[in-house]
């Protein structure tokens, strides 16, 4: 995994399937908005019990991004808060972006691209929610 670093503060995760290691695993603090962890390496038959998330309130500030590239490729732009430049970083198909304190932006790389996005709700609307750098 690597630490995308701004002044002190983790503002990006890149996760490679080179880090993905057997059992759960968690790439993400526990102060983290939003939580990233893999099941690694699984066999069959393993059970995972069954359980249920208790209701907690929570005080959360900003949204947080998960992309993960099911095929293709993109290029992630990764920019400070106020909307400075920190650095670029390729991400392949397989491969994990976490975004957290940071501004970013997209360009698509391969073709018939396709990634899934998650993030903390709930959404407000564009003109709640964010503004272009």
């Amino acid at each position: 995994m690597k630490e995308i670093i701004n002044n002190g503060i983790i503002v990006a995760r890149y996760i490679s399937i080179d880090d993905i290691k057997p059992g759960l695993n968690f790439f993400s603090n526990d102060s983290d908005f939003i939580q990233v962890g893999v099941w690694g390496h699984y066999e069959k038959n393993k059970e995972l019990k069954a359980h249920v998330h208790n209701k907690v309130e929570r005080n959360i500030n900003r949204t947080y991004e998960v992309l993960y590239v099911i095929t293709g490729c993109i290029e992630a732009t990764i920019y400070d808060l106020e909307g400075t430049y920190i650095c670029k970083i390729i991400v392949n198909r397989g491969e994990i972006l976490t975004l957290l304190e940071c501004g970013h932006g997209y360009i698509i790389k391969g073709e018939d691209t396709t990634v899934l996005e998650i993030k903390n709700g709930p959404y407000l609307g564009p003109e709640i929610d964010r503004r272009r750098i």
